[in-house]
């Protein structure tokens, strides 16, 4: 029986100590963040850097959200015909298809990619900086590591992630035409009246607006991990690795909140 509590307390105590240790970790990212936020207006500006990380996050994400945008809309295009035609409203594909990019997938897949690609080097960047010291170099300097290092990328991913969205969006749209007017035979004049009748601001600006939180939690998340990476080569491995899946998670739950609050 002894041996029973203390195998069931030490349970409870490891639940307990992650659970603390959960909270702490999401009140330091929130400290890490405001502070980001704080200091992204605060001189000096170093648009120089706002300007790199724009270019790394946006530019070099340009080729694979162009391909995903692409081969989301063509497949969506092909599944949402076969069920449509057993209907005989075949000629709304084009349509449904545009909001779904335009609302859900657009957005979604395109910062789960940019997770992938920019995400993960962030993390990756900041924990090799860490572990070599050079962050604490910065501070001997007297220059602010969150100002000079963090700020800058989560201010690019702000506003390159809804950049990136608008192009996977139209991108998806082209895809869904060429399969759906060129390869399935819908007319090119319906299938374009239905996207202007099915689309509405409203859907554009809710991809706009799930954009740009997707891209300031990923970038946010990939700095929090990397800035407080501990223990070498592997802990630099481990930050990595936990940026891209706690980012992943933390999209599609906002996602989640986003699309319900709106509706509401």
């Amino acid at each position: 029986m002894v041996t029973v509590l203390g195998y069931l307390a030490g349970r409870i105590e490891s639940l307990g100590g992650l659970a603390l240790g959960s909270v702490n970790g999401a009140g330091r990212c929130g400290m890490l963040f405001g502070e980001a936020m704080v200091l992204a207006f605060r001189r000096p500006f170093r648009f120089h850097l706002l300007v790199k990380q724009m270019e790394f996050i946006g530019n070099k994400s340009l080729g694979v959200t162009l391909l995903t945008g692409m081969f989301t809309g063509m497949v969506m295009t092909f599944q949402s015909y076969r069920s449509l035609r057993d209907f005989g409203s075949e000629s709304i594909v084009g349509g449904i298809v545009a909001v779904a990019m335009v609302r859900e997938l657009g957005p979604v897949l395109t910062a789960l990619m940019v997770n992938a690609r920019a995400g993960s080097a962030v993390a990756a960047e900041l924990g090799t900086m860490r572990v070599t010291e050079q962050i604490d170099a910065l501070f001997a300097l007297a220059v602010n590591p969150v100002q000079y290092l963090i700020s800058p990328r989560v201010v690019a991913g702000l506003i390159m992630v809804p950049f990136l969205t608008a192009i996977a969006d139209v991108t998806g749209i082209g895809g869904s035409y060429l399969v759906g007017v060129i390869l399935l035979g819908v007319d090119p004049g319906i299938f374009m009246a239905k996207i202007y009748d099915f689309v509405t601001f409203s859907d554009v600006l809710q991809g706009t607006v799930k954009a740009a939180v997707f891209g300031t939690i990923l970038t946010h998340i990939g700095s929090y991990k990397g800035y407080f990476t501990s223990g070498g080569a592997e802990g630099v491995g481990r930050a990595t690795t936990e940026a891209v899946v706690m980012s992943a998670v933390m999209i599609l739950f906002s996602d989640y909140l986003i699309t319900v609050f709106w509706q509401s």
